[in-house]
């Protein structure tokens, strides 16, 4: 591989996290050995993120390149991931703020972290090489796993960090084989190469077989079904900054690899547009489905998480028709924005509510948000509009995101898949807005106020999540447009 030096400004944004993390690491040496004072990290990392957001927007007026000889690309499709990615990463250290220093839990390691993984998902939406996708795939996992299990003096962290690497790790085996497969079909691990074996009519049974083993592998990180266990027990174990960054980060990233295998790798149509339309089925069913029981909001919105990777396959499985590709992919980038922006105001009111749960030795239950309106009016109202933002009522960012998606469905001949969609997300009214009739219409037991630590960086962060969820929602034009033109890559 030839080094062009030319070609580290085409991953800017992975090297500003990356760098970030390095001068968090760094500054370690300097703090005084006694009760170091590491309140500033918080502040650097989000600096940090919000230059690589800077910079992310600022190279979609480049022409795509390919980069570090066609291992990668620089377009717009891989900025506007980089994008949702640092904007994730720049609200959930924000929030990490105060919920660290009320648990006294601020260690040098949390933001560095959080800011290689970062690192990764950006590589991860640019990686046109499955050597690359891996390794990646790998700096993104590795930090993850670490930062689930932060909090490593209770059994729910390590809990949910041993079974996130157990199962990581199979999926990541399931991968190479993938990529092995792919290798011995093409004789590359180039999708450009894959693709043109493809295209030439020559593609075997083992051809086939990779591209099942490749969406299998990036089916786990996404939470597809039946690859979706790991689900609400990591969820529920990790912090909940640390939550809302995966659900919103990870499934970008995962996402738009997913893409780039199938599009890219495979083409258009062909045998994995059923497999991905079976797994939509699957995935949206199942998701609704255990959620509806769920007594636990952040075991809730685990569950939900995987009926939202069911509406997101929906739009990949559109991009596998012969219509636009372009409308899908833009439904696709617009869907992973809103829902970022939701499930992370979303997880920064359940960790203000699981920190006053933990300094009063509560349990995790419904019950714990009865009355939360007359305590706190603010948290109320900005759970109650991420609520209705995930169930998809209007005039939220939920609603467009979802009407998109099944606009793209539609247009590509996959109409019932989109009913099937509207139906499940019928059904999922009834745990979104069981949340808020427990925070409006049910008193509480005992009156007990938020209490523990500062909510001032949090309330910040909640606002800015709240503020684009109703931006997105009532005036979705520049978001769209955003969207379609990091989506223009992929042509018709």
């Amino acid at each position: 591989m030839n080094f062009n030096p030319g070609d580290l400004y085409g991953v800017l944004p992975a090297l500003l996290l990356a760098a970030g993390a390095l001068v968090l690491l760094t500054s370690e040496v300097f703090l005084r050995p006694v009760e170091p004072d590491r309140r500033y990290q918080a502040w650097v990392a989000a600096a940090f993120a919000f230059a690589g957001l800077w910079a992310s927007l600022a190279q979609l007026g480049d022409p795509a390149q390919p980069l570090f000889a066609g291992a990668a690309v620089s377009d717009g499709f891989a900025h506007i991931v980089a994008a949702v990615v640092c904007a994730a990463l720049f609200l959930s250290c924000i929030v990490a703020f105060s919920y660290l220093e009320s648990l006294r839990a601020t260690r040098g390691e949390f933001y560095a972290l959080a800011l290689f993984s970062a690192s990764g998902m950006c590589l991860l939406a640019q990686a046109t090489d499955l050597v690359v996708i891996f390794i990646s795939l790998e700096v993104m996992s590795l930090a993850v796993y670490a930062l689930c299990a932060y909090l490593r003096r209770g059994k729910r962290p390590a809990e949910a960090a041993f079974k996130y690497f157990i199962l990581g790790s199979f999926a990541s085996a399931i991968f190479l084989y993938g990529a092995a497969f792919a290798f011995g079909a093409s004789g590359s691990t180039r999708l450009a190469d894959l693709a043109a074996t493809v295209r030439s009519g020559s593609a075997t049974t083992l051809v086939y077989a990779s591209a099942a083993l490749l969406a299998a592998g990036f089916a786990f990180k996404v939470a597809a079904v039946p690859f979706h266990m790991w689900v609400p027990d990591v969820y529920d174990g990790a912090p909940a900054p640390v939550t809302g960054f995966m659900a919103a980060g990870v499934k970008a990233a995962a996402f738009a690899t997913l893409v780039r295998i199938l599009v890219s790798g495979y083409g258009e149509g062909g045998r994995w547009r059923g497999l991905i339309v079976a797994l939509a089925y699957l995935t949206m069913l199942v998701g609704n489905l255990l959620a509806v029981p769920q007594r636990s909001v952040k075991r809730m919105l685990a569950y939900s998480s995987i009926a939202h990777a069911g509406y997101l396959l929906v739009a990949v499985a559109a991009m596998g028709t012969s219509a636009p590709r372009a409308d899908a992919a833009g439904a696709l980038l617009f869907y992973l924005a809103s829902y970022g922006a939701t499930v992370i105001g979303a997880f920064a009111v359940v960790a203000i509510i699981e920190r006053k749960l933990a300094l009063s030795g509560l349990g995790d239950d419904l019950s714990s948000w009865a009355g939360l309106s007359e305590k706190h009016p603010a948290l109320a109202a900005a759970m109650s509009l991420f609520m209705i933002s995930l169930a998809g009522v209007p005039p939220t960012a939920g609603f467009m995101a979802k009407l998109t998606v099944f606009r793209s469905a539609i247009e590509a001949d996959l109409v019932p898949l989109a009913i099937f969609g509207v139906i499940t997300s019928v059904a999922g009214l009834y745990y979104y807005l069981r949340v808020v009739v427990y925070v409006y219409m049910v008193p509480e037991a005992k009156a007990d106020a938020v209490q523990g630590g500062r909510l001032l960086s949090a309330g910040l962060a909640i606002a800015g999540c709240a503020l684009i969820v109703l931006w997105m929602g009532v005036l979705p034009g520049s978001f769209a447009a955003l969207a379609q033109s990091g989506a223009a890559v992929f042509g018709r």
